[in-house]
C-alpha cells in the first residue's frame, strides 16, 4: 500500500501505479501520436465485445452517465418510445434521462432484489407495438444484481426493437459478445472493470443503427453520430478530449490484455466476491442478494446489528484501517456496499475483511 486507502467502490477504483504514471505526460489533442492512442483504445474495446467489423466504438468525454444520455439521445428518435425495466437506482436514472429528453417512456418495476424477466419484457413489447427501444442495466450497481442480458436481447431482437445496454459495471469482467447477443448499443466507462481512471465513457454501437441517427440528438456535444463521423474523417475528437485519462485508459487496457483479458479479470473479481461474502458472513454480516443473481462486481450488505453502528462512523473507522467503503443505495433498508474491482494490493479483499473485523469488534465491545 502507498499510504492511500484502497477504494472498495464501484468506480472510481484503485488503479495500478503503471496506469497512474501514464497520466504524467501532456498530450496535444490534435497530435498524431495522441490520435493513435484514441484509435487503439477504440479498436481494443471493440475486440473485447467481439464487435470488430459490425460495430463502432464512439468515445465521449465525461462520466458514464454522459454516455448513457448520449446513447439514448442519439439512437432513440425524438418520436421514439423507450421501455425501461427498473430494479435499482441506475435503471431509474435511465428513466429520468428519457423524461428529461422528452422520449416517451414505459417502465416495468421490480423490487430491488429481483431480476428483470425476459418474459416480462416480451409481454410489454407485445402489448405496445409503439415501443421502439429497450434500455437495460446489465449489472445494477446500486445492489450488485445481475440482469439476464442475453435472454432479454434475444426477446428484443425477435420483436424487431433496439436494445441499449448500460454495461457500466460489467463490461470487461462479464461476457458481452456482439456475435451472439444482439444490441444497438452497449455503454460503459473508463473507471470500472477495465481499471482506468474516471473521465471517459464510450458507446459500442451497431454500425447500421448508428448510420440512421443523423439529426436525432437533442444536444450538440452529446451527439454520438456527429462524434463518430468526425472521428472517422479526422481521427480526432470533436472537442477537447480528456487526454490524460485516454492515455491512462490505454495503459489500463494493455494491462487488462496482459492479465489474460476477460477470463482472468472475471475470475479475479469472482474470487474477490467469494472471499468478501464468506469473510463478512463469518463476522455476522449478511449480503442482500442470493448468490444466483449476485454479480461479482459490488456486494450490498445489511448493516451490522449493533446499536453503535452508523454508516459514517463505520466508514471513518474502516477508512482509518486503509479501505474506503461505499454507502448503501436502497430505499427501505440500512445497507452498505463493498466493491470487488480494482488493484487491491497484496492483501486484497482479505485485508479488507480483516479491517472490517477489527472495526466491528471495537463497535460491539463499546455497545
Amino acid at each position: 500500500m502507498t499510504g492511500e486507502p484502497y477504494l472498495l467502490t464501484p468506480g472510481p477504483l484503485t488503479t495500478s501505479l503503471r496506469t497512474r504514471q501514464s497520466m504524467l505526460r501532456d498530450w496535444g489533442s490534435w497530435d498524431v501520436d495522441f490520435n493513435k492512442i484514441t484509435a487503439r483504445v477504440r479498436e481494443r474495446l471493440l475486440d473485447i465485445v467481439h464487435g470488430t467489423g459490425t460495430h463502432e466504438c464512439v468515445p465521449m468525454q465525461g462520466s458514464g452517465t454522459f454516455s448513457v444520455e448520449a446513447a439514448i439521445g442519439t439512437l432513440v428518435p425524438r418520436t421514439g418510445h423507450v421501455l425501461v425495466p427498473q430494479n435499482g437506482a441506475y435503471c431509474q436514472r435511465i428513466a429520468r434521462i428519457c423524461r428529461v429528453l422528452g422520449r416517451k417512456l414505459t417502465t416495468i418495476d421490480y423490487p430491488e432484489n429481483t431480476q428483470v424477466s425476459a418474459d416480462d419484457v416480451g409481454r410489454a413489447l407485445s402489448s405496445d407495438p409503439s415501443i421502439t427501444h429497450v434500455a437495460l442495466v446489465h449489472c445494477e450497481t446500486s445492489t450488485g444484481i445481475l440482469n439476464p442480458l442475453h435472454a432479454i436481447a434475444q426477446v428484443v431482437a425477435r420483436h424487431g426493437k433496439g436494445l441499449i445496454v448500460d454495461a457500466m459495471s460489467s463490461l470487461g469482467a462479464l461476457e458481452i459478445d456482439a456475435r451472439h447477443t444482439p444490441f444497438d448499443a452497449v455503454v460503459a466507462a473508463s473507471g470500472k472493470c477495465l481499471e482506468g481512471p474516471p473521465g471517459m465513457g464510450f458507446v459500442i454501437a451497431r454500425r447500421g443503427a448508428l448510420e440512421r441517427c443523423e439529426g436525432n440528438c437533442h444536444s450538440l456535444s452529446m451527439d454520438l453520430y456527429d462524434q463518430w463521423v468526425y472521428m472517422h474523417k479526422t481521427t480526432q475528437w470533436r472537442y477537447t478530449p480528456p487526454t490524460h485519462v485516454v492515455a491512462a485508459f490505454d495503459s489500463a487496457i494493455a494491462q487488462y490484455l496482459e492479465e489474460g483479458g476477460l477470463p482472468a479479470r472475471g475470475a479475479r473479481y469472482a474470487q474477490n466476491c467469494r472471499t468478501l461474502i464468506d469473510g463478512l458472513a463469518a463476522l455476522g454480516l449478511r449480503s442482500f442478494l442470493p448468490a444466483a443473481i449476485q454479480a461479482p462486481i459490488i456486494v450490498t450488505f445489511h448493516a451490522p446489528d449493533t446499536p453503535r453502528y452508523t454508516f459514517k462512523s463505520f466508514y471513518d473507522a474502516v477508512k482509518a484501517q486503509g479501505y474506503i467503503l461505499y454507502p448503501g443505495k436502497l430505499t427501505m433498508l440500512e445497507t452498505f456496499r463493498v466493491g470487488c474491482m480494482g488493484q487491491l494490493g497484496e492483501r486484497g479483499i482479505a485485508g479488507a475483511v480483516e479491517a472490517v473485523a477489527r472495526v466491528l469488534a471495537e463497535m460491539r465491545a463499546a455497545a
